[in-house]
């Protein structure tokens, strides 16, 4: 199975995903989609050297119901501030130092802060231990290093580590 499907999980992102942009499921776009879900991930698989292992699903359903409620949630914030008076905001950057190590965890982190509105990923180290973020309001750098590393790092170690 597994040389059928090195990627079991990509193969069915891109069916799905190719049924979803062409609005249809005719026979024609089901095989065309089955065939690229298994195609695709055969002539990528050496571009994947590394793959992510996924240690604790229930953090992973966690974790995606916190960043949903903090995506929506800074949504109105920032559409709060962005209405106000321009002279109360403080952008600034903040360097957070990471404990997470691996790769995936990393991607993830940096994917998460940048989907969540007012806050942007902006570097990593070149040793990989601290990424610098943006804030659209920065009132208390401790405090975002603090939210960043409770809410999203530690059920991100939970989940790849």
């Amino acid at each position: 199975m597994k040389r059928l499907l090195p990627a079991p999980l990509l193969s069915a992102l891109l069916f799905v995903v190719w049924l979803m942009l062409n609005e249809s499921a005719s026979v024609g776009h089901v095989l065309l989609g089955a065939a690229l879900a298994i195609c695709v991930p055969w002539f990528t698989d050496r571009l994947r050297p590394d793959r992510p292992r996924i240690t604790s699903w229930p953090s992973v359903l966690r974790l995606g119901g916190v960043v949903l409620k903090d995506i929506v949630l800074s949504n109105i914030e920032v559409a709060r501030r962005v209405l106000g008076p321009e002279h109360l905001l403080t952008p600034g950057f903040v360097w957070v130092p990471l404990t997470i190590r691996d790769p995936h965890g990393i991607i993830a982190l940096a994917g998460i802060i940048t989907l969540t509105p007012g806050t942007l990923s902006a570097e990593l180290s070149d040793d990989r231990r601290h990424l610098l973020v943006h804030a659209f309001n920065l009132t208390d750098a401790d405090a975002l290093v603090a939210d960043i590393k409770a809410r999203y790092e530690a059920p991100l170690l939970e989940i790849f580590e």
